[in-house]
């Protein structure tokens, strides 16, 4: 028997009997609150800090990587509308849906294709700074360009990087990495697909692979890492860094949103629907827009109906304390990026004030999705991403108690709604091919 944190509330245990049985939920926070709140576990000002450490990069990252020269070294992607796909979701809502249909196309980031591409280079790039500073190698008022030295790549071979990750992550950590000329290993689960290790595999980053899930392959990471004293672990847990680069997106999203002229204010509401896994990208997205949007913005996370890890965290107030086996889940969804089964206690609690609920999707909606984005709006994007794509169904099908509360029904027709792609562009043809033809 379970011991829960918090007394589950009625509507919360049909939830749960649902969630057990694998059907799709929609859970609404009952801890959410208007303003962001202080937090003494992560400031809005390593956000700031974030944003100005990648431009003193931005040299570097043009230089080894050519395809951010349009956006002179900044690694962002488009916000663009989504129309045809609105049939769609309305088709499998039974309603219409109201307002702006939008997609930030995080599917696209350069160098690494994911939503993981901000924050794990950022946290490459935060750990390449120090080692040179403390080295003598540089000042902040530099050139940066100068990292791609080959004084720079000798200095950083002497250091090594790990991570943990089912994929998307791992993909950013090591591309970043090796182009810097650190020695890198990504220790990966068992959900990570084969192209993602073959890839890696090619820049020169050691993989070593798991018979077991995410968790696993973080936890001997770790273990490896703490006996190391070169070594450097990115934390997909419990990383501050990782966390900070997420939330740059955020400032990034308000200006693409003031370039389209789309209001955000009281009756002008934002929704956004973020596929989530451990926790850490649409933790910092989330965090973001809340400081920036307050009680304007509602954020929920979607989530595999086999791996409702965060869900599971955060309506029973036990966070990493339960994961989804305890169940009677198995973790094991073709949303790769999103197979974990036990959610970060530090991104969970820093969205107890701040997120609007969580929703499940299942495995066959998302192969169903991703064949109509392709077919009607020509964009393709891996399974992971289309667990956004359900968040609007899911509101529309079952938020009315949340629309009542913050009295939005009659300013929905003014309503933008912006679904979050997490990965793509990076997926071989042949891969591709197989989830469209499946």
């Amino acid at each position: 028997m379970l011991n829960f944190q918090r007394k589950l509330s009625e509507m919360e245990q049909v939830i749960l009997e649902n969630m057990k049985k694998q059907n799709t939920v929609l859970w609404l926070n009952p801890n959410k609150t208007d303003e962001l709140p202080e937090n003494h576990s992560f400031s809005f000002q390593e956000v700031i800090n974030a944003e100005k450490r990648l431009q003193r990069f931005s040299r570097y990252i043009q230089a080894v990587f050519p395809e951010t020269k349009k956006l002179q070294g900044i690694i962002e992607s488009d916000l663009i509308e989504i129309p045809k796909m609105k049939p769609f979701i309305e088709k499998n809502a039974e309603k219409p849906l109201l307002g702006k249909l939008l997609l930030k196309c995080d599917h696209e980031l350069a160098v690494s294709g994911s939503i993981k591409a901000r924050g794990g280079i950022y946290e490459v790039l935060k750990f390449a700074e120090q080692c040179a500073i403390e080295k003598g190698f540089i000042k902040e008022t530099d050139d940066y360009e100068k990292f791609k030295s080959e004084a720079f790549r000798q200095c950083f071979s002497q250091y090594k990087i790990a991570v943990g990750s089912t994929g998307n992550l791992g993909l950013s950590i090591g591309i970043m990495a090796a182009k810097l000329g650190f020695q890198v290993t990504v220790h990966m689960s068992m959900d990570a697909k084969k192209w993602k290790k073959d890839l890696l595999r090619e820049k020169g980053v050691k993989v070593i692979e798991y018979e077991s899930d995410y968790s696993l392959a973080v936890e001997e990471g770790r273990k490896q890492a703490e006996h190391d004293p070169m070594c450097h672990f990115v934390d997909d847990e419990n990383s501050i860094d990782l966390f900070s680069g997420y939330a740059v997106s955020a400032l990034r999203l308000k200006n693409q949103l003031e370039e389209l002229n789309i209001q955000v204010d009281e009756e002008h509401p934002l929704f956004v629907y973020l596929p989530c896994g451990v926790g850490g990208g649409p933790g910092g997205v989330a965090y973001g827009l809340k400081a920036l949007y307050k009680e304007h913005v509602h954020i929920f996370f979607g989530e595999p109906t086999q791996s409702p890890c965060m869900l599971l965290g955060m309506m029973t107030g036990l966070h990493d304390k339960i994961a989804v086996n305890d169940i009677g889940l198995t973790n094991r969804t073709e949303a790769d990026g999103l197979a974990v089964g036990r959610a970060s206690k530090f991104v969970g609690k820093l969205m107890e004030p701040i997120l609007s609920g969580c929703y499940t999707v299942d495995d066959e909606f998302l192969f169903e999705s991703l064949k109509e984005m392709m077919q009607h709006e020509g964009i393709f994007m891996e399974p992971s991403s289309h667990a956004s794509v359900y968040g609007p169904i899911q509101l529309l099908k079952e938020g009315n108690a949340y629309i009542e509360k913050y009295e939005l029904t009659n300013r929905l027709h003014q309503a933008t709604h912006i679904l979050w792609a997490t990965g793509g562009n990076m997926v071989p043809q042949e891969q591709r091919e197989a989830y469209l033809n499946r």
